[in-house]
């Protein structure tokens, strides 16, 4: 395998890995256009532009077998007949495959992929009757020059723009040194190189031509006066002698540019030769060129952001020590004048860190668009497995989300949608006998709710059968007859996120294995995320995904339970009731308490002693809280009060449970464990009353317990 010999070289390659996956992603969706609109000449284009860049910027990292194969692909989109040929999406389809995988394959040094299949569908496009008269009309063709008849109408276009916009035009031949290693990947860096001051319109010869490796001949529009652009060309043990004529001077303005003092160029429809304007960016060094502002882009590693937010963290952390330190002042110095003085310092130093916490977590804020623009391409390949026809309909492209939990949703989401397709739609002859149309829709949609981002996963498909789920769960032992018979729709739709639960007739390669559902449930909860499903049998399935904004920091309830101190995320908590013993009634062995005429279960974390049952006018505080689309009362001994937490993982040798998320610190140097709400509500309604209680799970600890897990909070182990 082929790969650059120095250091630069390898930063070169890692550049190259990140923007590589942009253009995997732009040749799919140039792709599904293309399915939908046949023949479009102007996809085609755009496709050919994309294999381009990717062979271009391949050559450049020295990675020649994607390289090679790039070039004849692109080869092939050249002709005049490829627009027309059936199969042409087909192939940039598995085009894209072979180029991903071959991309995995250079990053993590694996063996290659064989590229046997696509070459030969490759040939399917110059094999046609018509692409030989074009490949026949194109040798009898004069030599292509960048300063002669043989321009394309794109290239005619950008060099009209260029002259529009005032820049001189000139024409440029760079001698390659016949020592050069990579004379392709030379081509690639002087075109490179010159993009930093101007824009490149030509590019002749073509790639693959033998005089390739001897010379590269350019038109070339820019501000710059000879000696800068002569100095661009100069790149030692890559280039060798450098001519450059001026076919067009600059123009003072672009209102008075007269561009009728050069002939104009006839248009040989023959000459594939693809434009570099239209391949490469404008460059953004000159003043009042289009895309200026991707000047400021800056491409920052998610590790260094992570750093920094820690640190803000650690700073919120500093602020509660010393909003602490001084209402101990304020209380045993009423009257001190200092007092004032201390408080409106605080309060200013509270803004600006809230200020910064923001700005920090804007950072790490991405569009669900980067998500969501994969899924076109995943329904487009499971339609076809399944023979269904299926529409993608995606919205709310714009909400914004944490990277984290933005990537670690990505797999959930691909089960979800994946079994939207294979469970949810129905074949296109049974839809049309239920009045539908004969292709079905998914919907994916993202939205803001509070401090929350909804993702909703929906389609018009049959919906899901309840009494089907109860007779699996029967049959595969989930449950007894009596049990299925007493659950409610939503206990029951809670079985398909069990491990090994499926209603599938039999198991394909999409579907049928009851994994999956699982895996989503288990991310979720580990994210602090939550999913309702709703379904309507005949009319489709909803599943709705509740995630948090951020990880890092959050708004949490802090309470105590038997002395000890818990928290739980703000949000999940709808209100707070106060109530006595007498009050709490038990149903079928399980407390509940009426509240405001709605019947609440009750979760004890703590365990009553035995004086509180005897008293029975005991007061009790009950958390009323949200878990999917159900509530709970937690039943806890007292509320500690609201405050912004810093989450700080946990390391496993210390603590482990999966009924806490993290631990958090105080001002004062308490630790407070923050709970993983669906976690605990699953651990407690499993056990009876009088054995309830988070004591039985080894979640309270003793204090040599929680002195080493202060230990770990405050070192932030992860």
């Amino acid at each position: 395998m082929t790969s650059p010999p120095d250091e630069r070289g390898a930063e070169l390659r890692e550049l190259f890995f990140e923007t590589a996956q942009e253009l995997l992603q732009a040749l799919n969706e140039e792709a599904l256009k293309l399915e939908k609109h046949p023949g479009d000449e102007e996809i085609v284009r755009s496709i050919r532009r994309t294999v381009h860049t990717l062979k271009g910027d391949s050559a450049a990292c020295g990675l020649r077998e994607l390289s090679e194969l790039a070039h004849q692909f692109e080869d092939a989109l050249s002709l005049e007949s490829a627009a027309a040929h059936a199969a042409l999406a087909e192939i940039a389809f598995a085009a894209a495959d072979v180029f991903g995988e071959m991309l995995a394959s250079y990053h993590y040094s694996g063996p290659m992929p064989s590229t046997e299949a696509l070459r030969q569908r490759i040939d399917e496009l110059t094999s046609a009757p018509a692409a030989k008269r074009a490949r026949r009309k194109k040798k009898s063709a004069e030599p292509v020059s960048p300063s002669g008849k043989n321009w394309t109408d794109a290239e005619k276009g950008a060099i009209a723009q260029a002259k529009t916009g005032g820049l001189a035009l000139y024409s440029i031949v760079v001698k390659i040194d016949p020592n050069c290693a990579m004379p392709i990947a030379a081509r690639q860096l002087i075109q490179n190189a010159l993009r930093e001051i101007g824009q490149v319109l030509v590019v002749r010869p073509d790639a693959k031509s033998p005089a390739a490796s001897k010379q590269v001949e350019f038109v070339f529009g820019s501000t710059k006066s000879k000696e800068p652009i002569a100095a661009k060309c100069n790149i030692p043990t890559i280039t060798g002698e450098v001519a450059i004529n001026v076919i067009h001077a600059a123009t003072a303005g672009k209102a008075s540019a007269k561009t009728g003092s050069q002939p104009e160029l006839p248009v040989d429809a023959t000459k594939p030769a693809v434009s570099a304007a239209a391949e490469a960016p404008v460059p953004t060094s000159e003043p009042g060129l289009p895309q200026a502002s991707i000047e400021n882009i800056l491409r920052v590693e998610a590790g260094r952001i992570d750093n920094v937010l820690n640190l803000v963290g650690e700073l919120i952390i500093g602020k509660s020590m010393l909003q602490q330190a001084l209402n101990e002042f304020s209380k045993r110095y009423p009257k001190e004048l200092l007092r004032g003085k201390f408080a409106d310092a605080m309060a200013f130093q509270a803004r600006v860190l809230n200020d910064l916490q923001r700005s920090v977590m804007k950072i790490r804020m991405v569009p669900v668009d980067q998500l969501f623009r994969r899924f076109p391409r995943l329904v487009r390949d499971v339609a076809r497995q399944c023979g269904r026809e299926v529409d993608l309909e995606l919205s709310g492209l714009e909400t914004d989300l944490d990277k984290g939990i933005l990537d670690a949703i990505a797999e959930p989401l691909t089960h979800l949608v994946r079994n939207a397709v294979s469970h949810g739609i129905e074949p296109a002859e049974r839809r049309k006998t239920q009045g539908k149309t004969p292709c079905g829709k998914i919907r994916l949609h993202a939205y803001h709710q509070g401090n929350q981002v909804v993702i909703e996963i929906s389609d018009d498909g049959r919906g899901i059968d309840i009494q089907t789920i109860r007779n699996k769960a029967i049959e595969l032992g989930m449950a007894t007859a009596e049990e299925a018979a007493r659950l409610s729709e939503a206990e029951t739709l809670d079985f398909i996120f069990r491990p090994g639960f499926s209603t599938a007739e039999q198991v394909t390669e999409v579907s049928g294995r009851g994994v999956g559902m699982d895996i989503v449930q288990s991310v979720l909860q580990r994210l602090k995320a939550t999913i309702h499903v709703e379904t309507h049998p005949g009319k489709g399935t909803t599943f709705r995904l509740k995630l948090p904004l951020t990880l890092a920091i959050i708004k949490a309830l802090m309470f105590w339970v038997e002395q000890r101190l818990y928290a739980i995320p703000l949000n999940a908590v709808s209100q707070i009731a106060r109530t006595r013993e007498s009050e709490v009634h038990q149903v079928d062995n399980y407390e509940v308490l009426q509240l405001r005429n709605q019947v609440l279960p009750l979760l004890r974390l703590g365990r009553p002693s035995a004086a509180d049952m005897d008293r029975k006018m005991c007061k009790l505080f009950v958390l009323v809280i949200t878990v999917g689309e159900k509530k709970y009362g937690l039943i806890v001994d007292a509320l500690e009060g609201e405050e912004e937490l810093v989450i700080k993982a946990l390391d496993d040798h210390t603590f482990s449970t999966d009924l806490v998320n993290g631990a958090s610190i105080l001002g004062d140097g308490k630790v407070v464990l923050i709970l993983n709400l669906p976690a605990v509500v699953e651990h407690v309604a499993r056990i009876r009353p009088q054995d309830a209680g988070l004591t039985k799970s080894g979640l309270l600890l003793n204090n040599a317990d929680r002195a080493r897990l202060a230990l770990s909070a405050a070192g932030g182990q992860a």
